[in-house]
């Protein structure tokens, strides 16, 4: 009888590893600040801009920097009370620009910068992992 090739035949399975448990602990501090001004005629020309020095902070102080925008937050802005929409207006340290005009001396504005940074999350009981199980047939 000729040789014959004898093969090995194997079947093999495997779950994914699952993790159960475990509890995140976020803690939220978010830096809020707002700041005031009063529109002038000077400000309203093709736009309407507010210096940075125009504004006030929550305790009447006088500012020179507004606070840049921030990257994990956000920023809304009031026109004689009214809210504006996020696409009228764009923030620097030097001055906050609306693209309008329709605007008028005398009105307040209210700058209110929300900065969520500060936000953190921590695992405070590690989840429990099972290792996968493998069936091998030989």
């Amino acid at each position: 009888m000729a040789a014959s090739l004898i093969k090995l035949f194997v079947t093999a399975t495997a779950s994914a590893p699952v993790a159960t448990g475990g509890t995140v602990e976020t803690t939220v501090d978010p830096a809020v600040t707002r700041y005031s001004a009063v529109l002038t005629a000077g400000m309203i020309t093709t736009d309407t801009t507010i210096p940075a020095a125009s504004f006030l902070d929550d305790n009447g102080n006088a500012i020179t920097d507004l606070p840049a925008p921030p990257t994990d937050g956000y920023y809304n802005v009031y026109v004689n009370g009214v809210l504006q929409v996020a696409g009228l207006s764009t923030l620097t340290t030097a001055s906050l620009v609306l693209a309008t005009t329709a605007t008028t001396a005398g009105a307040p504005v209210v700058l209110e910068v929300s900065d969520f940074s500060n936000t953190t999350s921590d695992i405070t009981v590690e989840p429990t992992i099972s290792a996968p199980t493998i069936t091998v047939i030989v």
